[in-house]
């Protein structure tokens, strides 16, 4: 509880306050980890947390000079953590394949305080070389943030993460990474820049082409379903905020997971994804099939018309039995029990609809997040069924790298995990963004109505700059 003086100090001046209460707290606590033996202590995690008065998440995440930066709000989550700097972080460039990850996250410092998330996320293929575009991302990179801040609906705290005994050698270090924090007042600033150009990455025809070549394979009997995307690069007058695009599109899309990640300054992938990879509460786990798209209508009554035809397209159907095959097949050896919904309902967006199936099962004993990203990525909703014949065809026809885009994005606890498929996302460059979205392809698909259902997705970055869907270049 805090003291009638630091309340004192909280009331006139909160970020102010903020900074050297955290300070004390921080110096505190590194002065008394210093008189333990080093030989007794066992490296674990400590959180301190202050209050620290409204502050625009946004904003106070646009300001910070420090890096990396992220954000995470989860899909039930009405308030979002935003977090710049790093307390300990878990990279690795290339994967060496099997067992990379559960190497990579092994022996993590004690959590035992409620709260400590690593947060990241790993590329589609992380056995894949990035392309130039993607270098500042790795094929799997985890952090735990220096500083967080938790934007709740009456007061915003703010929390410092420790690692101990190590930070006991950067206590000055620290402190003064506390006094550079920025905190700005208000939420007013600039506009979104103007997009001037677009490119299609592939046009019209080569999707076409792809999507043909796609459907030829399935008369061999070895694939079911492929998952094709496509990158849109727009380019813009001016430098684009990430972090106001961020906003922008959370406002825009209610009920998603909404991520952000910027390794470097100038460079950021983030995105608004409805579909849940899984989430992990002990030994319980949620994950859910996702498959076909319509937009909403309207009006009720057409949106009850395209729900009606997404519920009995068998196109669709067939689309979505082939994910929900694929999740079986994955989470059925780590679970002792495992249930998946036999009625298909639909999932609606402010902007789509989809079909989706949950799932829920019981881990079995010593089975890890690391053990569940490596048997459930990628999924048939983003790569296809069954994988491996999915992931040459993909390799063989896309002409881009997709880096993070439909990779994990998420965070890990030491009770909990939550993860989504980065769908729905951009990497932002500069004065350019590169758009990302797949549509699936199954026997009976027509190329021209999935370039369409790609733009009805990625409608809901394009509509924040006034561009009307369906506009592409040919």
């Amino acid at each position: 509880m805090l003291s009638r003086e630091h309340s004192g100090l909280l009331g006139e001046n909160g970020a102010s306050a903020a900074r050297w209460l955290l300070a004390d707290r921080v110096s505190h606590t590194l002065s008394e980890a210093r008189l333990e033996s080093v030989a007794d202590q066992v490296e674990r995690i400590v959180r301190l947390t202050v209050p620290a008065g409204r502050i625009d998440p946004f904003r106070w995440l646009s300001e910070q000079e420090m890096f990396p930066k992220v954000y995470w709000s989860g899909r039930e989550d009405r308030a979002g953590v935003a977090a710049v700097g790093v307390a300990d972080l878990r990279e690795a460039g290339v994967s060496e394949g099997a067992g990379s990850l559960s190497k990579l996250l092994a022996a993590l410092p004690d959590s035992g305080v409620s709260g400590a998330r690593y947060y990241g996320g790993a590329r589609f293929d992380p056995l894949g070389k990035p392309d130039e575009e993607w270098a500042a991302f790795s094929a799997y990179r985890f952090v735990l943030p220096r500083f967080e801040l938790h934007a709740g609906e009456t007061e915003t705290t703010l929390v410092c993460n420790l690692v101990l005994p190590k930070d006991t050698a950067y206590a000055s270090k620290i402190v003064q990474d506390i006094e550079d924090l920025s905190f700005p007042e208000g939420t007013s600033r600039s506009l979104l820049p103007t997009p001037v150009l677009r490119e299609d990455s592939p046009d019209l025809k080569g999707w076409r082409e792809n999507v043909e070549r796609a459907i030829g394979a399935f008369s061999e009997g070895r694939l079911g379903k492929v998952v094709l995307a496509r990158r849109a690069e727009f380019g813009f007058d001016g430098d684009l905020d990430p972090t106001l695009l961020l906003e922008s599109l959370r406002a825009a899309t209610p009920d998603c997971f909404h991520f952000y990640a910027e390794p470097e300054d100038g460079t950021a992938f983030l995105g608004a994804s409805p579909e849940r990879l899984f989430r992990r509460e002990g030994r319980l786990v949620e994950s859910e099939a996702v498959a076909g798209t319509r937009p909403r209508g309207a009006s009720s009554a057409d949106d009850e018309g395209l729900r009606d035809d997404l519920l009995h397209s068998a196109k669709d159907r067939v689309e979505h039995t082939y994910v929900s095959k694929g999740i079986r097949e994955a989470l059925g050896p780590l679970c002792e029990e495992l249930e998946i919904e036999d009625n298909v309902s639909e999932m609606k967006l402010a902007r789509g609809m989809h079909l989706r199936s949950k799932v829920r099962g019981t881990l079995r004993d010593g089975v890890t997040d690391a053990g569940l990203l490596d048997a459930m990525h990628p999924t048939p909703a983003v790569g296809g069924y069954p994988r491996g014949e999915a992931l040459e065809r993909i390799s063989a026809l896309e002409p881009f790298d997709r880096g993070w885009y439909a990779g994990t994005v998420g965070w890990i606890g030491s009770d909990a995990s939550d993860f989504a498929v980065g769908i729905r996302s951009g990497l932002v460059r500069g004065k350019t963004l590169a758009l990302f979205s797949g549509a699936g392809i199954v026997a009976g698909s027509v190329p021209d109505e999935e370039w369409a259902e790609i733009e009805q997705k990625i409608g809901d970055f394009t509509g924040m700059f006034g561009l009307e869907q369906g506009h592409a270049a040919r």
